[in-house]
């Protein structure tokens, strides 16, 4: 019983309510919208799923292919001149010609500068005097000793006078001999005077001209210098872990070296190798090559930055796909194929080596077969595929048909 205003009125309790009595009308138009709501979105979703398992998912392929694939080791290298010399005076003196230009192309004993010469001819004629001199002492001196050898004999004169006869011939045929020696050595200074090229190159700058005082080996003074540019070389490092390839390939007389001018963009494909280091930088992990280039047209010059492939051997009829087409998984790598019927097959694969944007395969697919190359996220196994183009238009022919031909 509840009081109210002085009277009592009578409450039925909630629980005690009958179970046939209806909810308030708030409460029953939402139960109503909630229903039709959950009509509506289960007649759509089965036309949805239908619609999605019919329509196929928009990818790009392309076609496994069967070639030969060079095995190569790429690396940046610099351009040396392979033989480069500064060519000095052996004897002091003053420069009376030079006979090149700055950038000349010289040969092997070409004259490059001459030196005063009259300071060695006036030398060279004093060594002469001297020897003629020398001579002529001898000379008298051997026949004094022939004179006495027979008063010797006779016991003529004492063996203590002989003696001296005789040491003396023997002493100035020595000074003949020296006298000689200064004479061939005045003859060589005098030679020195003519400077020639001591190699076949280009020369450089001109550092002296006429006039100018020189001395002997003196560091600071240069007359030219020259580069021999054909042929030349080319230095590079490559990482440690592909040395025993590349030494095995060498002694197999496999190697090839290729270089690419990072500017020009020239390119010489006939170099060999011709030195490797003995011994791998510790810091580093690097080893240094050299190569040999002929290079008639002088098209690699010293000191510019080249590409370097070093081609160890080839892989015969290798299976080779684009490496976007290859995705890693927990179970290893995998490839997206497209079979004939436009459904894909997930497929496990056994890579051999990744060569640039292509990658060699083992196993899992055979040469002609299409895989997928773009859009593997949107597929799983068995779902239908479209190829496109990269612009996203539909492919007019089927990649097989426009696949290069085999190599």
């Amino acid at each position: 019983m509840e009081r109210t205003w002085g009277r009592y009125v009578s409450v039925t309790p909630v629980w005690a309510q009958p179970v046939t009595s209806m909810p308030h009308p708030v409460i029953r138009r939402s139960l109503c919208a909630a229903l039709v709501l959950l009509t509506l979105a289960g007649c759509d979703r089965a036309p949805s799923a239908a619609r999605g398992s019919a329509s196929a998912v928009p990818v790009q392929v392309a076609v496994a292919m069967q070639q030969d694939v060079p095995r190569r080791v790429e690396s940046i290298g610099s351009v040396q001149a392979l033989r480069s010399v500064s060519v000095k005076s052996q004897v002091d003196g003053v420069i009376a010609e030079v006979h090149f230009q700055e950038g000349q192309e010289v040969k092997l004993g070409d004259p490059l500068v001459t030196l005063d010469r009259r300071p060695f001819e006036n030398a060279l004629l004093q060594s002469r005097a001297a020897l003629a001199t020398a001579k002529a002492q001898a000379a008298q001196a051997a026949a004094d000793a022939e004179r006495y050898s027979h008063l010797d004999q006779q016991s003529a004169i004492s063996k203590e006078a002989y003696a001296q006869y005789r040491t003396k011939a023997e002493t100035t045929q020595a000074d003949v001999q020296s006298r000689e020696a200064a004479v061939a050595n005045a003859e060589l200074l005098l030679g020195y005077t003519e400077i020639k090229a001591p190699i076949s190159g280009r020369t450089g700058q001109r550092l002296l001209h006429e006039g100018a005082l020189v001395k002997a080996n003196d560091n600071n003074f240069t007359l030219v210098s020259i580069n021999q540019l054909a042929p030349i070389a080319v230095t590079y490092a490559v990482p440690e872990r592909v040395l025993d390839e590349i030494r095995a390939a060498a002694a197999a007389g496999q190697v090839t070296v290729g270089v690419t001018d990072r500017s020009s963009g020239i390119k010489r494909e006939n170099g060999r190798l011709e030195f490797i280091d003995n011994t791998v930088d510790p810091t580093t992990g690097m080893i240094t090559l050299k190569a040999t280039f002929a290079n008639e047209d002088q098209a690699l010059w010293p000191g510019r930055f080249v590409y370097v492939v070093t081609q160890t051997g080839i892989d015969a009829a290798a299976i080779v796909v684009p490496t976007t087409a290859v995705q890693n998984s927990q179970t290893g790598a995998t490839v997206y194929v497209l079979k004939p019927d436009s459904t894909v097959e997930l497929r496990t694969v056994t890579i051999a080596r990744t060569d640039r944007d292509t990658t060699l395969l083992t196993t899992g697919v055979k040469a002609g077969e299409t895989v997928v190359t773009d859009g593997q996220l949107r597929l799983l196994p068995g779902v239908k595929a479209e190829p496109r183009a990269p612009s996203g238009a539909p492919l007019t022919e089927s990649p097989a048909a426009s696949r290069p031909s085999k190599t």
